[in-house]
């Protein structure tokens, strides 16, 4: 089962509400994505905590109806 990519992004917002969400689909599939999250959230953790992060909001659909997820995190850059 594929996810397409409004469903990918509405995920990682609900469970990281001030995130600022990039999602591209890397084959067309609604499998295989990108995705660039940047939160406040992540500050001061490491790269591997706010990976964990995603991952908890995708609700447990990564590797079943999402199979590859490439992932870039960061804190937002202060204006």
């Amino acid at each position: 089962m594929a996810m397409d990519v409004a469903e990918v992004e509405r995920l990682i917002k609900e469970g990281l509400p001030d995130a600022e969400v990039h999602i591209e689909d890397l084959r067309g599939d609604g499998d295989h994505y990108a995705a660039y999250v940047a939160s406040k959230s992540f500050e001061g953790l490491s790269r591997v905590k706010q990976h964990q992060l995603v991952y908890a909001a995708l609700q447990g659909k990564m590797g079943t109806d999402l199979h590859a997820l490439a992932l870039q995190t960061s804190v937002p850059e202060a204006t």
